[in-house]
């Protein structure tokens, strides 16, 4: 159980409020998404873990340790007029993280439909492992990252609505249209400079 005397909805609901603020912060290439982030993968790892989906609630420790690299790298990469400056993935690139994680995806379902009680091993593995990718394309400032998280949202939402996480499957329905949003503006942003 969650170490904590609030209900589960109370937790979950402030980690979709952060979520929604992280979303926000990034689309707007704001620095200060990184802390909110911190706060929102440490509430999502008791959530997920509770909920036995084990893939997102060990992806919250990587998310953790990538939002601290983010916060350094996006730190040192502003632009002239402080806004952090974004890039696009070479085609090859592209293929080849497709790739990977099409791979990762297969490895991780594996070993979590042979090693754990996890519900839905693949499904799981394939949130988890998208948006490991994603996460890594993000915190690199690769206007790509979005292409991944839209996947993720439209993938997660079915799974959270199984699982009765509702205020998270609806979290992702907002994610999903705040990272069409995020890519149009980071492409506005990437064609600017």
């Amino acid at each position: 159980m969650l170490p904590s005397p609030l209900p589960m909805s109370l937790i979950e609901l402030a980690a979709v409020l952060l979520g929604l603020a992280n979303i926000v912060l990034i689309i707007r290439r704001s620095v200060w998404n990184f802390p909110v982030a911190v706060a929102m993968v440490s509430l999502y790892f008791f959530i997920f873990r509770d909920a036995r989906l084990y893939s997102d609630a060990g992806l919250q420790v990587f998310f953790l340790i990538v939002n601290l690299y983010g916060w350094w790298n996006w730190h040192r990469s502003k632009g002239d007029d402080g806004a952090v400056e974004v890039r696009r993935l070479p085609a090859t690139g592209y293929a080849l993280w497709i790739a990977g994680s099409v791979a990762a995806i297969w490895a991780w379902g594996s070993f979590m439909g042979s090693y754990t009680q996890t519900s839905y091993p693949y499904w799981d593995a394939s949130i988890a492992m998208l948006s490991v990718a994603g996460q890594i394309l993000m915190a690199r400032r690769f206007v790509e990252n979005w292409h991944w998280w839209i996947i993720v949202n439209l993938i997660s939402i079915p799974l959270y609505v199984a699982k009765d996480l509702h205020l998270t499957a609806g979290l992702y329905g907002m994610f999903l249209v705040l990272a069409i949003g995020g890519l149009v503006a980071w492409r506005k942003a990437e064609v600017a400079e």
